[in-house]
């Protein structure tokens, strides 16, 4: 029974009927329609416009309201909800223009009333900051509106937006107000640049308000970089005559930080970049050779490092300022290296005081590396490979004033930082290997210890193979000195010694300079010699060649004077001439060239150093410091000297403009040899490739400048050669014949 009691309630439940708990009868639940909206009166409609017409006009005049806002804001809803929103909308646009355009009148009056200008922003403010609470106060009762039916509408612009209209349209775009306005804005600012103290938020205000109404660049941006132009134009031109130049360049430095903090203030931050530009260009741009003319020299002679990095950093912000600025830069080391060392041009000159360079290269910016390849090319570029190399030898050469090998050390340095600016370094490494030449073959090093160092450094900084033909050298040296403890050997095993003690250096042709062979006539006991010494040599090596050198010979002669024996340390060409003189004591130009073979410029100038020079130990008659074919000459019986082994010094021609072209053409036949090998390599492993994809891979490849005409000659002759050939149907395209 229970269960059916159960059953038949969820039943009764079910069909919406109740059954009562007292009597078990059941009564039947009736469900009834909504009823229906009841339609608004005309006079609710009104009525309602009315009350909320007051609200908003007791916002406009700042009274209190008569309503409960959470009543206003129902009523906006329930005008919404009939369908009242299209009129609804058209009524608040009506009333807040009747009011904006009844606010006009008060900054009309201005021209004729007794505000000054300031007053008139004031007023200006107070009538937006007004406007926007009141905006923001309406659009607050209006909410409902403004999310229904105007979000829904796109083409109607929001209260918020509708208010800047207004605004806009009544007040800002009227021609007087705009003008009173943006002039009382530009007085204000030309005032705090003068150094008064201006109200910088009434200014962020109504900039603000010039940029929120859609007309801060028509109206104000224009006029103000033109003010702005004016202003520094004159102030520039001004100043220039005034100050010096440090003083100047904190001036603009100051100026463009005030100009930031403007924008940062209260200007409009799509205006910085235009005033900044206009600011540079008249203080910095229009006076930028007169700056350097006037300031550049006497900074970088008093060591104005601050000045210094300042200058760079102000005109690295002008265009074409880094360059001038170079220009200058390098004028003044012309200069300076002028009246240091004589010569117009000079290495020395940076080279004695690279710290000096360095304090005042203006390296001393944060773009110390983008400086330092510009002025590789530029700066640098007038010293030259040969006169870097040149110097070197005159610090490693034995005679140097140098006092201590810390000393050398640190020129070698020096020498270093100035290396790293050098554009092709392969000019620098044939003039330097010419001169360690001179300084090993004659014994002029100062110290292998220092030449090991610099050597050490060359490589450091280009690695293996820009040294390996000047380590050779080395080697070859090392090498030699073993075979001479061999030769000695030798000798004291032959039956017939000879009286001439030989000391040979062997190099080879690959790791040294090209020497022009000079075939002079040794004595018999010097030939002799030369050939046991080929005989012993040949006979360890076989399959070499010796080419003998005399222009690199030198000797030791024992010579007899009146005052006792000397020993004089000569080249072998003086040696020649002097051995003459134990058959005769008196010859002619001509017969001392016939007799030993030497060159007729190279005689002369042994002859000049042995009758000419601080040592003459040959008479010159008739006297006089040249050597003409007419001259004769005899020994020089009475010569005295306080030393016993005497230096005569073979006089040295200066290299000759032909030998450093020589020099020069040598190493770009080497460059030649080094594109070839690399454009065969390129197109052995890419088997095709078009011209340009070539010339490319190809500069990766090669470390020393090259232009492109030699590029293309070398390519010619590489398919002259059938190393590769042309594509019949596209000239750009290259294959490489196996």
């Amino acid at each position: 029974m229970m269960a059916e009691d159960i059953q038949h309630n969820q039943k009764a439940n079910f069909n919406g009927l109740t059954k009562s708990a007292k009597s078990g009868a059941s009564k039947k639940l009736t469900i009834k329609n909504f009823k229906d909206r009841p339609e608004l009166t005309d006079s609710y409609t009104e009525d309602t416009w009315i009350k909320l017409r007051d609200a908003v006009s007791a916002i406009q005049n700042s009274t209190s309201i008569k309503y409960n806002l959470e009543e206003l804001y129902q009523a906006v809803e329930n005008l919404c909800s009939y369908k009242v929103s299209p009129v609804l909308y058209k009524q608040l646009r009506q009333v807040c223009e009747d009011h904006i355009q009844a606010q006009i009148h008060q900054f009309r009056e201005y021209p004729s009333s007794s505000l000054d200008s300031l007053s008139f922003l004031k007023r200006m403010n107070r009538c937006w900051q007004d406007h926007c609470s009141q905006t923001i106060m309406i659009r607050s009762i209006f909410l409902f509106l403004d999310r229904t039916y105007i979000l829904q509408n796109s083409l109607l612009p929001s209260i918020w937006d509708t208010g800047l209209e207004l605004f806009r349209t009544h007040i800002v775009s009227d021609g007087a107000v705009q003008s009173r306005t943006v002039e009382g804005i530009l007085e204000q600012i030309e005032c705090e640049r003068n150094g008064e103290t201006v109200d910088r938020s009434l200014l962020r205000s109504l900039l603000g308000m010039l940029s929120d109404l859609q007309v801060y660049k028509d109206s104000f941006e224009q006029r103000f970089l033109t003010e702005t132009n004016r202003l520094y134009a004159a102030e520039g031109q001004r100043l220039m005559q005034e100050r010096d130049v440090p003083e100047y360049l904190h001036h603009v430095s100051r100026r463009l930080e005030e100009e930031n903090d403007r924008v940062i203030s209260y200007l409009d931050q799509s205006t910085q970049k235009p005033l900044i530009a206009t600011v540079e260009k008249q203080l910095l741009g229009e006076h930028m050779n007169a700056i350097l003319q006037k300031g550049l020299w006497m900074l970088l002679d008093e060591n104005r490092v601050c000045e210094l990095t300042l200058l760079y950093e102000l005109l690295s912000k002008v265009k074409g300022g880094l360059m001038t600025l170079l220009q200058a830069w390098r004028d003044y080391i012309k200069v300076h290296a002028h009246q240091t060392s004589g010569r117009a041009v000079s290495v020395e000159w940076p080279l004695l005081k690279p710290d000096w360079l360095l304090s005042r290269r203006l390296f001393c910016t944060r773009n110390r590396e983008s400086w330092l390849n510009t002025a590789r090319s530029s700066v640098f570029a007038m010293n030259g490979r040969r006169d870097t190399a040149k110097y070197v030898d005159s610090k490693l050469r034995a005679g140097n004033k140098e006092a201590t090998e810390e000393e050398l050390e640190r020129i070698l340095d020096k020498i270093m930082i100035i290396f790293r600016f050098i554009h092709g370094k392969d000019v620098f490494e044939a003039f330097y290997k010419k001169d360690l030449a001179k300084r090993l073959l004659v014994g002029k090093s100062a110290s292998v210890d220092a030449e090991k160092s610099m050597l050490s450094k060359l490589k450091h900084e280009c690695g293996a193979a820009f040294t390996s033909k000047l380590e050779g050298m080395f080697k070859d040296m090392e090498l030699s000195k073993d075979i001479m403890i061999q030769f000695k050997q030798y000798m004291q095993n032959q039956s017939d010694p000879s009286n001439i003690e030989l000391t040979v250096n062997i190099l080879t042709m690959g790791y040294w300079p090209s020497y022009t062979p000079m075939d002079v006539h040794l004595p018999a006991e010097m030939v002799k010699l030369q050939e046991v010494f080929k005989i012993f040599y040949l006979g360890k090596h076989s399959g070499r060649k010796l080419q003998w050198q005399p222009t690199l010979g030198h000797a030791v002669l024992k010579t007899e004077f009146k005052e006792g024996k000397k020993e004089l340390q000569v080249s072998l060409f003086q040696t020649l001439v002097l051995l003459m003189f134990n058959e005769c004591d008196e010859y002619s130009v001509e017969e001392i060239r016939t007799a030993t073979g030497i060159e007729d410029g190279e005689l002369k100038r042994t002859l000049q150093s042995l009758a000419c020079g601080k040592a003459r130990v040959l008479n010159k008659m008739p006297r006089g410091k040249d050597v003409e074919d007419a001259d004769r000459f005899h020994f020089n019986s009475d010569f005295t000297h306080k030393l016993f082994r005497i230096k005569i010094n073979q006089i040295q021609m200066k290299e000759t403009v032909e030998e450093q072209v020589s020099t020069t053409e040598r190493v770009f036949q080497d460059r030649q040899y080094q594109i070839d090998a690399a454009l065969v390599r390129i197109m052995k492993m890419r088997k095709t490739l078009s011209h340009n994809l070539l010339v490319s891979e190809l500069y990766n490849q090669l470390k020393f400048p090259v232009k492109p005409a030699d590029l293309k000659k070398r390519i010619e002759s590489l398919i002259d050669r059938d190393y590769m050939e042309r594509d019949k149907e596209n000239p750009n395209q290259y294959h490489y014949v196996a």
